[in-house]
Protein backbone atom coordinates (compact mmCIF):
# COMPACT_ATOMS: atom_id res chain seq x y z
CA UNK A 1 0.00 0.00 0.00
CA UNK A 2 1.29 3.49 -0.84
CA UNK A 3 0.21 7.01 -0.01
CA UNK A 4 1.52 8.41 -3.28
CA UNK A 5 -1.14 10.11 -5.42
CA UNK A 6 -2.45 8.13 -8.36
CA UNK A 7 -2.32 9.39 -11.95
CA UNK A 8 -4.26 7.61 -14.69
CA UNK A 9 -2.84 7.86 -18.22
CA UNK A 10 -5.47 7.28 -20.90
CA UNK A 11 -3.60 5.87 -23.86
CA UNK A 12 -4.71 4.73 -27.28
CA UNK A 13 -5.96 1.19 -27.80
CA UNK A 14 -2.43 -0.04 -28.58
CA UNK A 15 -1.26 1.22 -25.16
CA UNK A 16 1.06 3.84 -26.61
CA UNK A 17 3.04 4.86 -23.51
CA UNK A 18 4.12 8.52 -23.44
CA UNK A 19 7.77 9.24 -22.69
CA UNK A 20 9.07 11.05 -19.58
CA UNK A 21 6.75 9.21 -17.20
CA UNK A 22 9.54 7.24 -15.51
CA UNK A 23 10.86 10.38 -13.82
CA UNK A 24 7.53 10.69 -11.99
CA UNK A 25 7.20 7.12 -10.74
CA UNK A 26 8.94 7.79 -7.42
CA UNK A 27 6.21 10.29 -6.51
CA UNK A 28 3.17 9.19 -8.51
CA UNK A 29 1.52 5.81 -8.91
CA UNK A 30 0.81 5.55 -12.63
CA UNK A 31 -2.05 3.54 -14.09
CA UNK A 32 -2.02 3.15 -17.87
CA UNK A 33 -5.30 2.24 -19.50
CA UNK A 34 -7.19 2.49 -22.74
CA UNK A 35 -10.77 3.73 -22.99
CA UNK A 36 -12.28 0.35 -22.20
CA UNK A 37 -10.49 0.21 -18.84
CA UNK A 38 -10.88 3.85 -17.81
CA UNK A 39 -13.76 3.34 -15.38
CA UNK A 40 -11.81 0.63 -13.57
CA UNK A 41 -8.66 2.77 -13.39
CA UNK A 42 -10.21 6.01 -12.10
CA UNK A 43 -11.25 5.16 -8.50
CA UNK A 44 -8.84 6.85 -6.10
CA UNK A 45 -7.00 8.71 -8.86
CA UNK A 46 -6.16 12.39 -8.37
CA UNK A 47 -4.83 13.03 -11.88
CA UNK A 48 -5.95 12.04 -15.38
CA UNK A 49 -3.63 12.54 -18.33
CA UNK A 50 -5.44 12.28 -21.67
CA UNK A 51 -2.63 11.09 -23.93
CA UNK A 52 -5.44 9.84 -26.19
CA UNK A 53 -6.51 13.44 -26.59
CA UNK A 54 -9.50 12.91 -28.89
CA UNK A 55 -11.09 10.31 -26.63
CA UNK A 56 -14.63 10.94 -25.40
CA UNK A 57 -14.42 8.15 -22.79
CA UNK A 58 -14.20 10.41 -19.75
CA UNK A 59 -17.91 11.27 -19.68
CA UNK A 60 -18.91 7.60 -19.61
CA UNK A 61 -16.40 6.82 -16.85
CA UNK A 62 -17.15 9.95 -14.83
CA UNK A 63 -19.09 8.21 -12.01
CA UNK A 64 -15.87 6.35 -11.13
CA UNK A 65 -13.87 9.59 -10.72
CA UNK A 66 -14.23 9.79 -6.96
CA UNK A 67 -11.00 11.65 -6.12
CA UNK A 68 -10.09 13.48 -9.33
CA UNK A 69 -8.48 16.91 -8.98
CA UNK A 70 -6.83 17.59 -12.32
CA UNK A 71 -7.20 16.54 -15.97
CA UNK A 72 -4.53 17.38 -18.52
CA UNK A 73 -5.33 17.06 -22.24
CA UNK A 74 -2.44 16.59 -24.66
CA UNK A 75 -4.10 18.89 -27.19
CA UNK A 76 -4.95 22.55 -27.61
CA UNK A 77 -8.66 21.89 -28.14
CA UNK A 78 -10.71 20.41 -25.31
CA UNK A 79 -14.07 20.14 -27.08
CA UNK A 80 -13.88 16.31 -27.06
CA UNK A 81 -13.59 16.34 -23.26
CA UNK A 82 -15.98 18.90 -21.81
CA UNK A 83 -19.42 17.85 -20.58
CA UNK A 84 -21.82 19.35 -18.03
CA UNK A 85 -20.74 17.31 -14.99
CA UNK A 86 -17.09 18.18 -15.55
CA UNK A 87 -17.89 21.86 -16.06
CA UNK A 88 -19.83 21.92 -12.79
CA UNK A 89 -17.10 20.11 -10.84
CA UNK A 90 -14.02 21.46 -9.06
CA UNK A 91 -11.71 19.44 -11.31
CA UNK A 92 -9.07 21.63 -12.97
CA UNK A 93 -8.54 21.10 -16.70
CA UNK A 94 -5.30 22.08 -18.45
CA UNK A 95 -4.34 21.79 -22.11
CA UNK A 96 -1.32 21.79 -24.41
CA UNK A 97 -1.35 25.54 -25.00
CA UNK A 98 1.98 26.68 -26.46
CA UNK A 99 3.04 23.40 -28.05
CA UNK A 100 1.35 23.94 -31.41
CA UNK A 101 1.43 27.73 -31.82
CA UNK A 102 4.51 28.10 -34.01
CA UNK A 103 4.09 24.91 -36.08
CA UNK A 104 0.49 25.76 -36.95
CA UNK A 105 1.42 29.36 -37.75
CA UNK A 106 4.14 28.10 -40.09
CA UNK A 107 1.61 25.81 -41.75
CA UNK A 108 -0.78 28.72 -42.29
CA UNK A 109 2.02 30.85 -43.74
CA UNK A 110 2.93 27.98 -46.07
CA UNK A 111 -0.71 27.66 -47.15
CA UNK A 112 -0.99 31.39 -47.84
CA UNK A 113 2.30 31.38 -49.78
CA UNK A 114 1.31 28.31 -51.79
CA UNK A 115 -1.94 29.97 -52.80
CA UNK A 116 -0.41 33.36 -53.63
CA UNK A 117 2.49 31.84 -55.56
CA UNK A 118 0.28 29.36 -57.47
CA UNK A 119 2.28 26.36 -56.23
CA UNK A 120 -0.66 23.93 -56.21
CA UNK A 121 -1.58 25.00 -59.73
CA UNK A 122 2.03 24.60 -60.84
CA UNK A 123 2.11 21.06 -59.48
CA UNK A 124 -1.02 20.17 -61.44
CA UNK A 125 0.42 21.69 -64.62
CA UNK A 126 3.61 19.72 -64.08
CA UNK A 127 1.59 16.53 -63.71
CA UNK A 128 0.07 17.27 -67.13
CA UNK A 129 3.48 18.25 -68.62
CA UNK A 130 2.03 21.66 -69.45
CA UNK A 131 4.22 24.79 -69.52
CA UNK A 132 2.13 27.88 -68.78
CA UNK A 133 3.53 31.20 -67.66
CA UNK A 134 1.40 32.92 -65.01
CA UNK A 135 1.70 35.86 -62.62
CA UNK A 136 1.62 35.01 -58.91
CA UNK A 137 0.42 37.52 -56.36
CA UNK A 138 2.64 39.52 -54.04
CA UNK A 139 2.20 38.64 -50.39
CA UNK A 140 3.34 42.05 -49.16
CA UNK A 141 0.35 44.35 -49.16
CA UNK A 142 -2.22 41.56 -49.10
CA UNK A 143 -4.73 41.25 -46.26
CA UNK A 144 -5.65 38.50 -43.81
CA UNK A 145 -8.44 38.22 -41.26
CA UNK A 146 -7.50 35.82 -38.46
CA UNK A 147 -10.66 34.61 -36.73
CA UNK A 148 -9.74 33.85 -33.12
CA UNK A 149 -7.62 35.70 -30.59
CA UNK A 150 -5.88 32.86 -28.74
CA UNK A 151 -2.20 31.98 -28.71
CA UNK A 152 -2.29 30.17 -32.07
CA UNK A 153 -4.12 33.04 -33.75
CA UNK A 154 -1.56 35.49 -32.39
CA UNK A 155 1.39 33.50 -33.66
CA UNK A 156 -0.28 33.31 -37.07
CA UNK A 157 -0.75 37.07 -37.05
CA UNK A 158 2.88 37.69 -36.09
CA UNK A 159 4.24 35.49 -38.89
CA UNK A 160 1.94 36.97 -41.54
CA UNK A 161 2.78 40.50 -40.41
CA UNK A 162 6.48 39.69 -40.69
CA UNK A 163 6.13 38.97 -44.42
CA UNK A 164 4.17 42.13 -45.12
CA UNK A 165 0.56 40.96 -44.81
CA UNK A 166 -1.85 43.43 -43.23
CA UNK A 167 -3.63 41.53 -40.46
CA UNK A 168 -6.84 42.03 -38.56
CA UNK A 169 -8.46 39.79 -36.00
CA UNK A 170 -11.99 38.72 -35.15
CA UNK A 171 -13.03 37.69 -31.68
CA UNK A 172 -15.52 38.01 -28.84
CA UNK A 173 -14.27 41.45 -27.79
CA UNK A 174 -13.57 44.08 -30.47
CA UNK A 175 -10.47 46.24 -30.04
CA UNK A 176 -8.65 48.90 -32.03
CA UNK A 177 -5.06 48.41 -30.90
CA UNK A 178 -4.42 44.76 -30.11
CA UNK A 179 -0.63 44.20 -29.90
CA UNK A 180 -0.66 41.21 -32.29
CA UNK A 181 -3.85 41.49 -34.31
CA UNK A 182 -4.19 45.24 -34.70
CA UNK A 183 -7.87 45.91 -35.17
CA UNK A 184 -10.12 43.17 -33.77
CA UNK A 185 -13.70 43.05 -35.06
CA UNK A 186 -16.60 41.13 -33.57
CA UNK A 187 -16.82 37.50 -34.69
CA UNK A 188 -20.58 37.77 -34.18
CA UNK A 189 -20.60 40.11 -37.20
CA UNK A 190 -18.21 38.08 -39.32
CA UNK A 191 -20.15 38.52 -42.56
CA UNK A 192 -19.71 42.28 -42.24
CA UNK A 193 -15.92 42.01 -42.16
CA UNK A 194 -14.67 39.02 -44.20
CA UNK A 195 -14.97 40.96 -47.47
CA UNK A 196 -11.94 43.02 -46.44
CA UNK A 197 -9.50 40.09 -46.56
CA UNK A 198 -7.64 38.20 -49.26
CA UNK A 199 -7.11 35.35 -46.80
CA UNK A 200 -9.58 34.36 -44.06
CA UNK A 201 -8.11 32.05 -41.42
CA UNK A 202 -10.14 30.13 -38.86
CA UNK A 203 -8.16 29.71 -35.63
CA UNK A 204 -11.08 29.48 -33.20
CA UNK A 205 -11.65 26.72 -30.64
CA UNK A 206 -14.83 24.70 -31.08
CA UNK A 207 -17.55 26.08 -28.81
CA UNK A 208 -21.32 26.44 -29.21
CA UNK A 209 -20.66 29.95 -30.54
CA UNK A 210 -18.16 28.82 -33.21
CA UNK A 211 -19.97 25.67 -34.38
CA UNK A 212 -21.13 26.37 -37.93
CA UNK A 213 -19.64 29.87 -37.78
CA UNK A 214 -18.50 29.75 -41.39
CA UNK A 215 -21.74 29.27 -43.31
CA UNK A 216 -23.25 30.34 -46.62
CA UNK A 217 -23.76 33.93 -45.47
CA UNK A 218 -20.12 34.32 -44.40
CA UNK A 219 -18.73 32.68 -47.54
CA UNK A 220 -21.00 34.79 -49.76
CA UNK A 221 -19.63 37.95 -48.11
CA UNK A 222 -16.00 37.11 -48.91
CA UNK A 223 -14.29 39.01 -51.67
CA UNK A 224 -14.00 37.41 -55.13
CA UNK A 225 -10.83 35.33 -55.29
CA UNK A 226 -10.53 34.95 -51.51
CA UNK A 227 -8.67 32.07 -49.85
CA UNK A 228 -10.07 30.33 -46.76
CA UNK A 229 -7.80 28.45 -44.32
CA UNK A 230 -9.08 26.22 -41.52
CA UNK A 231 -6.73 24.98 -38.81
CA UNK A 232 -9.31 25.37 -36.02
CA UNK A 233 -11.98 22.68 -35.96
CA UNK A 234 -13.92 21.11 -38.80
CA UNK A 235 -17.31 21.65 -37.17
CA UNK A 236 -16.77 25.42 -37.32
CA UNK A 237 -17.46 25.15 -41.05
CA UNK A 238 -20.67 24.19 -42.83
CA UNK A 239 -18.83 22.05 -45.34
CA UNK A 240 -21.64 21.93 -47.93
CA UNK A 241 -21.71 25.73 -47.95
CA UNK A 242 -17.95 25.82 -48.46
CA UNK A 243 -18.17 23.48 -51.45
CA UNK A 244 -20.90 25.66 -52.95
CA UNK A 245 -18.80 28.81 -52.44
CA UNK A 246 -15.86 27.17 -54.23
CA UNK A 247 -18.00 25.91 -57.09
CA UNK A 248 -20.08 29.05 -57.62
CA UNK A 249 -18.04 31.82 -56.00
CA UNK A 250 -16.82 33.98 -54.52
CA UNK A 251 -14.11 31.73 -53.04
CA UNK A 252 -11.14 30.85 -55.23
CA UNK A 253 -9.39 28.47 -52.86
CA UNK A 254 -9.47 26.76 -49.47
CA UNK A 255 -6.77 25.04 -47.42
CA UNK A 256 -8.30 22.66 -44.87
CA UNK A 257 -6.38 20.75 -42.21
CA UNK A 258 -9.42 19.86 -40.07
CA UNK A 259 -12.78 18.34 -40.96
CA UNK A 260 -16.10 17.58 -39.34
CA UNK A 261 -15.46 13.85 -39.85
CA UNK A 262 -11.89 12.54 -39.60
CA UNK A 263 -10.45 10.72 -41.43
CA UNK A 264 -12.20 12.50 -44.29
CA UNK A 265 -14.59 9.96 -45.88
CA UNK A 266 -13.60 8.73 -49.31
CA UNK A 267 -16.90 9.95 -50.77
CA UNK A 268 -16.70 13.46 -49.31
CA UNK A 269 -17.23 16.19 -51.95
CA UNK A 270 -14.38 18.12 -50.34
CA UNK A 271 -11.81 15.88 -52.03
CA UNK A 272 -12.77 17.16 -55.49
CA UNK A 273 -13.98 20.68 -54.73
CA UNK A 274 -12.25 23.17 -57.03
CA UNK A 275 -9.32 24.98 -55.44
CA UNK A 276 -9.49 22.99 -52.21
CA UNK A 277 -6.35 21.50 -50.66
CA UNK A 278 -6.73 18.71 -48.08
CA UNK A 279 -4.20 17.88 -45.36
CA UNK A 280 -4.73 15.20 -42.72
CA UNK A 281 -4.98 17.22 -39.47
CA UNK A 282 -1.21 17.58 -39.32
CA UNK A 283 -0.52 21.32 -39.16
CA UNK A 284 0.82 21.21 -35.60
CA UNK A 285 2.40 17.78 -35.64
CA UNK A 286 6.02 18.61 -36.43
CA UNK A 287 8.73 16.02 -35.85
CA UNK A 288 9.06 15.44 -32.08
CA UNK A 289 5.62 16.78 -31.18
CA UNK A 290 4.69 13.79 -29.02
CA UNK A 291 7.86 14.19 -26.97
CA UNK A 292 7.02 17.86 -26.46
CA UNK A 293 3.50 17.02 -25.30
CA UNK A 294 4.73 14.40 -22.83
CA UNK A 295 7.42 16.75 -21.51
CA UNK A 296 4.78 19.40 -20.94
CA UNK A 297 2.69 17.02 -18.82
CA UNK A 298 5.76 15.98 -16.80
CA UNK A 299 6.58 19.64 -16.12
CA UNK A 300 2.99 20.37 -15.07
CA UNK A 301 2.99 17.29 -12.85
CA UNK A 302 6.11 18.61 -11.11
CA UNK A 303 4.24 21.83 -10.38
CA UNK A 304 1.18 19.95 -9.14
CA UNK A 305 3.26 17.72 -6.86
CA UNK A 306 5.00 20.79 -5.45
CA UNK A 307 1.67 22.48 -4.73
CA UNK A 308 2.37 25.27 -7.23
CA UNK A 309 -0.35 26.83 -9.40
CA UNK A 310 -0.90 25.06 -12.71
CA UNK A 311 -0.49 26.90 -15.99
CA UNK A 312 -2.64 26.45 -19.12
CA UNK A 313 -5.81 26.24 -17.03
CA UNK A 314 -8.90 26.00 -19.25
CA UNK A 315 -11.95 28.12 -18.51
CA UNK A 316 -14.44 25.26 -18.61
CA UNK A 317 -17.33 27.59 -19.40
CA UNK A 318 -15.58 29.19 -22.37
CA UNK A 319 -13.88 26.00 -23.54
CA UNK A 320 -10.34 27.36 -23.81
CA UNK A 321 -7.57 29.11 -21.88
CA UNK A 322 -8.72 32.71 -21.58
CA UNK A 323 -6.42 35.71 -21.89
CA UNK A 324 -4.91 35.22 -25.35
CA UNK A 325 -2.46 38.08 -25.05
Amino acid sequence: MTDRPVAVVLTTADRDRPPYLDELTDRLDLRLTDADGLADALPGASVLFLWDFFSTAVEGAWPAADALEWIHVAAAGVDSLLFDELRDSEVVVTNARGVFDRPIAEFVLASVLAQAKLLHESRELQRRHEWRHREPAALAGSTALVVGTGAIAREIARLLTAVGVEVRGAGRRPADDDPDLGRVVSSRELADHVGWADHVINATPLTPQTTGLFDAAVFAAMRPGAHFVNIGRGASVVEADLVEALESGPLAAASLDVFETEPLPENSPLWDAPGLVVSAHMSGDVVGWRDTLARQFADLAERWLAGEPLTNVVDKRLGYVSGGA
